[in-house]
């Protein structure tokens, strides 16, 4: 089973911890497609994790790689080397599951090369010298921090969700979800401490935001649409039933199974405003709490 959520604020806050990756493995092999019971949307609104964090977090890595060298601040060097630890025991976990989907008739390459693509040459390196490759780091360090953002209150999210508990949903996956979340929150703060430390001005800050959000959204919808699309075992539902709606995500944010509307807007839009830091978006103690009783993490510790 996986471990109960810890409740917010209930140790002290610690002022800093020394981040680590947790060799965490997962057994997929009695996981149903449907993973929320009688729930396929919320499970592939879920599930759009697997498909996105594999490419994004390899390239979270590679770009940590080659900022570490520029970074002179000893303690944000050890923040970055725990961050990049982390981030590729993330991918690793999550390419698991994209497995397993394969396995059960659902071939997510098609959505999966996509994201390798967009991640390798869109965003990957390029011929650049001087101060236009210092420039262009820096933008993608700010498009990981604002990336962070999201994850960082989906993952605050993620460990306070009760509904989740209420749907009945697999205890393995909910174990992997935790501690994602978890790790993320324990996180939250090194790339926007990164990005800040190469560039303070707020004007690339907001704006990388406000191109980042809409592309997440759209990737989202795209994600969900794609695997309720070739999910074998909605074959028999109409071309409409499988297509998600709005009116699927709403009673999904009254079932506590996904966050609200308007919580996504409240917690996003907080990026926004000059006194935002990420060390504001959710307890690390909570985290650390999680991570502590979780499963999959103590059976690394083992």
């Amino acid at each position: 089973m996986s471990a109960p959520t810890a409740p917010r604020n209930a140790i002290p806050e610690p002022d800093h911890i020394l981040l680590q990756a947790r060799n965490v493995e997962f057994d997929w092999s009695n996981l149903p497609m449907h993973w929320i019971p009688g729930d396929p949307f919320t499970t592939h609104v879920l599930n759009v994790l697997h498909l996105l964090l594999p490419a994004g977090e390899e390239w979270f890595v590679e770009t940590f790689k080659e900022a570490l060298p520029l970074i002179e601040d000893e303690q944000l060097r050890d923040d970055v080397v725990g961050f990049i630890g982390q981030e590729a025991m993330h991918a690793n976990a999550h390419t698991g599951v994209l497995v397993h989907l394969e396995e059960k008739g659902l071939d997510p390459t098609p959505f999966t090369e996509q994201m390798e693509w967009t991640f390798s040459k869109i965003l990957g390196p390029r011929p650049l010298t001087g101060l236009r490759e210092k420039n262009y780091l820096i933008e993608r360090l700010a498009v990981i921090a604002a990336i962070e953002h999201i994850t960082a209150f989906l993952g605050d999210w993620v460990l306070n969700a009760e509904g989740l508990d209420r749907a009945g949903l697999h205890p393995t996956m909910l174990d992997l979800l935790r501690w994602h979340g978890a790790e993320e929150v324990e996180h939250r703060s090194v790339a926007y401490d990164v990005m800040r430390y190469f560039d303070k001005r707020e004007s690339r800050r907001i704006r990388t935001q406000l191109i980042v959000t809409p592309v997440i959204v759209w990737l989202w919808v795209r994600g969900t649409r794609f695997l309720m699309r070739n999910d074998p075992e909605l074959a028999q539902w109409s071309a409409h039933r499988r297509k998600p709606h709005l009116t699927d995500f709403f009673a999904a944010g009254k079932r506590g199974t996904l966050p609200t509307a308007r919580e996504l807007g409240k917690r996003m839009s907080t990026y926004f405003t000059r006194a935002y830091h990420p060390s504001n978006e959710g307890s690390t103690a909570q985290a650390v709490q999680y991570l502590a009783s979780s499963p999959a993490a103590q059976a690394a510790e083992r």
